[in-house]
């Protein structure tokens, strides 16, 4: 070999044919046990999503069959007075449906959108990107932007300069402000609430709860003011009573 192999050869530390050896039985067996390793996760990852699949679905055939006596039995071991419990259920099943109602009236649009502006562009699998981001417009936030901001920048980079700025235009101004708009009015409409109170809700029930944190989030802070509307009015008839005595 000429002398510039050589002394390439010697700096990767393989001056001979028994150390090049050395190094690729090195090299593959750390990438067998990085492949092993891997797959070990992969398969109890599956075993654990068919472990949970399984037990929810059969707990789900119980809850639906004993519906009616166990939403009885959980009524009446709340300690509160009748017209008190009966506030906090139903505040709690509007929060519920109003929630999920939102979120996916939002994230069914967004994606929609997303959708078309790929289409017009001339960008490949518009269908698929915008099943993609109505999954992460379910995130507040940056939400579908996870999508559209990496597929502008690609686009930017390699020349297409206005189909890159007309996908950063409508993203910012169309697609990221449907979720600051529409969610607070959908969710905030029908559980009373407001619109910060559904954003920081929904924010930090995310960042506690994780993706269930959509739903919580905002059913513990209708729940918190619902609690307190009750507190205030009681001790206001309370205060009346002592007054007119």
């Amino acid at each position: 070999m000429p002398a510039w192999a050589i002394t390439l050869l010697g700096r990767l530390g393989l001056e001979s044919l028994g150390a090049a050896q050395e190094k690729l039985s090195a090299g593959l067996m750390a990438g067998s046990q990085y492949i092993a390793t891997q797959a070990l996760s992969i398969g109890q990852s599956t075993f654990d999503f068919v472990a949970n699949l399984f037990v929810m679905l059969y707990l789900l055939f119980f809850l639906l069959r004993d519906e009616e006596a166990l939403s009885r039995r959980i009524r009446d071991a709340i300690p509160l007075q009748a017209e008190h419990r009966q506030a906090f259920l139903l505040k709690f099943s509007i929060v519920i449906r109003a929630t999920v109602k939102g979120d996916m009236l939002v994230a069914l649009l967004q994606g929609t959108l997303g959708g078309l502006i790929f289409w017009f562009l001339g960008i490949g699998a518009p269908l698929l990107w915008a099943v993609v981001m109505a999954f992460f417009s379910l995130l507040p936030a940056i939400g579908a932007g996870l999508i559209w901001i990496p597929v502008a920048v690609y686009l930017l980079a390699t020349g297409a300069i206005w189909q890159g700025l007309v996908l950063i235009i409508f993203g910012a101004l169309i697609i990221g402000l449907v979720d600051n708009f529409l969610r607070p009015i959908l969710v905030g409409k029908d559980t009373k609430m407001p619109d910060y109170v559904v954003l920081v809700s929904t924010v930090g029930g995310l960042a506690t709860f994780g993706l269930n944190g959509l739903v919580i989030g905002p059913v513990v802070a209708a729940t918190f003011m619902a609690a307190w509307d009750i507190v205030s009015a009681s001790r206001k008839i309370a205060e009346s009573d002592s007054t007119n005595r």
